[in-house]
């Protein structure tokens, strides 16, 4: 039987934990999560989805402020890992992934090596990808580099935003992080090299500025970017009268006449559009500043746009 340590913490790993602590071949010495954090308006510590779940299931949690802490590493030590499964964790260093007999594997929200980096999930959608899915890897110095194990293929959906994708991404990789410790386990794992070169599609981190729709491109372009940014953090794109509007969901529409690009119009009542480079960006849900989040009908109904 594997003994294993967890590493994670968004809701994003919770299905994984579960996974293998319903796995017969294994058991879940310990899990690794951040430590709390401020949230809400209280700014109440809170703990993260990971360390609530392992909480739920009575595992020992451990919550290193520094993964290079002698301290933190001999308590990690002392639980005799076999493997440590990490899904949605920090950058290990390599005293902490080379730890375990059969090392360190990670779960990786993208088919890489296309994707590698803090937001797979995003950039798929935002490039307009049809297809994604879920790899498993050996942790190796540079990040999300290392020896593919296993990887399943999901399907992106039209109407896929990254809310809904990251549901189905996020159960595929629990599915994919059992098979990859039963495969470990049996001693069948396979460790093939990931490709180095070619067209090779980053996934950085999003931030503010990856939101702010730009009307010079096209209109299937600002479509994906909404979709690959919502529900959160949001695309977004200052209203004729300055105020900042958050876009969730939108649709291209074909240009009958020329207008600039960036030129708003609506009929007050039913639709709201924008130019695109090569016709309209039609905007289905939206929130202005302060506002909720409202289907564009019951937008127009409260809010005139010049």
């Amino acid at each position: 039987m594997l003994n294993i340590v967890f590493m994670g913490t968004p809701d994003f790993a919770v299905p994984t934990l579960e996974a293998l602590l319903g796995w017969p071949g294994g058991r879940v010495v310990a899990v690794v999560t951040a430590p709390d954090r401020p949230a809400g308006r209280g700014r109440q510590l809170q703990a993260s989805a990971v360390k609530a779940a392992a909480e739920g299931h009575g595992l020992p949690v451990l919550q290193p402020t520094n993964l290079k802490s002698p301290e933190f590493q001999a308590e990690l030590k002392s639980y005799g890992a076999d493997v440590q499964v990490v899904v949605a964790f920090r950058m290990l260093p390599e005293a902490v992934w080379a730890m375990p007999r059969l090392g360190s594997i990670n779960i990786h929200a993208s088919l890489l090596p296309q994707y590698r980096g803090a937001a797979p999930i995003n950039w798929a959608l935002i490039r307009g990808e049809t297809e994604t899915g879920v790899s498993s890897f050996f942790l190796r110095h540079e990040i999300d580099t290392g020896d593919l194990i296993f990887q399943d293929r999901v399907a992106i959906a039209p109407a896929d935003d990254f809310g809904t994708l990251y549901e189905k991404l996020k159960l595929a990789g629990a599915l994919l992080a059992r098979r990859s410790v039963e495969a470990l386990a049996a001693g069948t794992a396979p460790a093939l090299p990931q490709q180095t070169g070619g067209d090779l599609r980053p996934a950085p981190k999003i931030d503010k500025e990856t939101g702010r729709l730009d009307f010079t491109q096209s209109a299937v372009d600002l479509v994906n970017r909404v979709r690959g940014l919502s529900p959160v953090p949001a695309a977004f794109a200052p209203l004729p009268d300055g105020r900042t509007l958050k876009i969730f969901r939108a649709e291209a529409l074909p240009a009958a006449s020329e207008e600039a690009p960036g030129t708003w119009a609506t009929d007050g009542r039913r639709y709201l559009r924008v130019r695109a480079a090569d016709g309209w960006l039609g905007l289905l849900d939206v929130q202005a500043e302060g506002k909720k989040r409202l289907g564009v009908e019951e937008f127009l109904r409260g809010n005139k746009i010049n």
